[in-house]
């Protein structure tokens, strides 16, 4: 399964050192011992549609080999860091799950 999150950031936390901070923790998160691959990024520079929202900050995509290891990884202590540690600087936050 895939875990797909999207950051949109406060205007107030847009600067260099609390976003260097903030990509070094959502790097940790893709390595947490549940997760199969991931990785981060911004909005890719596509084309404009109208079905295409790029007004995110920050996206992370990790896979995982089942259900139960996106469950463990929820209630891993580094999730728990990482949540504690940014939610301060988040406007929004979604999340999508695919199976």
């Amino acid at each position: 399964m895939q875990h797909h999150v999207y950051f949109w950031i406060k205007e107030e936390h847009k600067n260099a050192e609390t976003l260097a901070a903030f990509e070094k923790g959502l790097e940790a998160m893709t390595k947490i011992e549940h997760t199969a691959t991931g990785g981060w990024g911004k909005p890719a520079k596509t084309l404009v549609r109208p079905v295409s929202d790029n007004t995110f900050d920050y996206g992370l995509y990790i896979t995982f080999d089942s259900i139960e290891k996106h469950d463990a990884y929820q209630v891993d202590p580094e999730h728990d860091v990482f949540v504690d540690s940014f939610k301060e600087i988040w406007e929004k936050v979604r999340v999508s799950d695919v199976e």
